[in-house]
């Protein structure tokens, strides 16, 4: 018996040593994070709502970008939407973004967030009035810091150019219903605060809290808040928000190529998405 119970204690501890080999094995074996990666994305939204407003005269806007990433942190992308030519005269009707920056964790639950981001409207410029353009553009860079932790994420940006062509000239025209002419708006800035939480497997909540301040001109300084919920479903995640601001109706609205029709971009209204990752 005592021969029986050393041999079975000798099967026990090869099998234990196997599981611990096998397991050293697979852990060697298992794939590291890639130095580069490349992702791509596609939406469908039942309007384009940038900071609040809707830059697609409250109609329906087609979405997509690259993402490029690597192991160190550094990232670069582009993103497209169609916008209104009622809100961006004399272009080809397209929001064109260019990014990069750089991100790193402070520790284990806090990442920053350091970057660029330009936004071109290829063609695009001012009307001084219905139907009369001038070469006054509305593209506008900002530099940004973010801070992310668990599900919540909070960004500032600030315009290192005139805040989408605003400035001594551009005040007085009819885009911005003639306001008084205070010089440029470089610093304007934008604080973006947002909450995502998981409330069931593919099911997902996402809030947003946002400010604008437009500098030497307070009349366009607004909040906007955002209230949506995301599902995936076969690939595709549906998606369905609404969105609000308290911004001046007075400034924040645009006709049709007549000037006439106007539509308030700020107001409240229900965005609905349909995206794709690859």
């Amino acid at each position: 018996m005592a021969a029986v119970r050393i041999m079975h204690t000798k099967h026990i501890l090869a099998s234990v040593l196997l599981v611990l080999s096998t397991g050293t094995v697979l852990a060697q074996a298992a794939p590291a994070t890639p130095e580069h990666s490349l992702t791509g994305n596609l939406g469908l939204f039942s309007d384009y709502r940038f900071r609040g407003i809707s830059q697609t005269w409250r109609q329906p806007a087609v979405q997509g970008g690259f993402d490029y990433a690597h192991s160190s942190g550094f990232y670069a992308g582009t993103w497209a939407s169609n916008v209104s030519g009622n809100s961006y005269n004399n272009g080809a009707g397209l929001e064109l973004d260019l990014y990069g920056g750089y991100k790193f964790a402070l520790s284990q639950d806090l990442t920053l967030d350091l970057g660029a981001l330009a936004y071109v409207y290829p063609g695009a410029k001012f009307n001084s009035a219905p139907g009369v353009p001038t070469g006054e553009k509305y593209d506008n860079v900002d530099l940004y810091i973010g801070l992310s932790a668990g599900a919540f994420s909070a960004k500032l940006s600030v315009a290192a150019t005139d805040y989408f062509g605003l400035n001594g000239t551009t005040a007085g025209y009819a885009y911005f219903n003639s306001l008084p002419a205070r010089g440029g708006s470089k610093g304007s800035s934008y604080l973006d605060l947002n909450y995502r939480f998981e409330l069931a497997e593919g099911l997902t909540l996402d809030a947003h809290l946002g400010r604008v301040s437009v500098r030497h001109y307070s009349e366009l300084s607004y909040t906007d808040v955002k209230l949506g919920l995301t599902k995936s479903l076969g690939g595709f995640n549906l998606g369905a928000a609404l969105v609000a601001t308290d911004a001046d109706k007075s400034y924040y609205q645009a006709g049709n190529s007549a000037g006439q029709d106007p539509k308030k971009l700020g107001k409240a209204g229900l965005v609905l998405s349909l995206q794709r990752s690859f």
